[in-house]
């Protein structure tokens, strides 16, 4: 039981590190902006894929943890 539930951990822990990762970078509203549009699109794309539907947390966790980013900011910076 604990194996599948780690399984299914990846999906959200991987995109969210790579989030914190980008965070460093002071990317701009505009940036972030693209890069849930990307995530958005690869996700879509990836559900049509026979052997990359089984991946489609990644780019789809990237896109929901930028747009948390992206609330984030325009919240504190007003």
């Amino acid at each position: 039981m604990l194996q599948r539930s780690l399984e299914s951990a990846w999906g959200v822990v991987v995109p969210g590190l790579i989030v914190v990762a980008l965070t460093y970078w002071d990317l701009s509203f505009t940036q972030w902006r693209a890069l849930v549009v990307m995530g958005l699109v690869a996700s879509t794309v990836m559900l049509y894929h026979k052997r990359l539907r089984h991946y489609v947390l990644l780019p789809s966790g990237i896109a929901f943890a930028s747009g948390l980013v992206l609330v984030m900011m325009n919240l504190w910076g007003r």
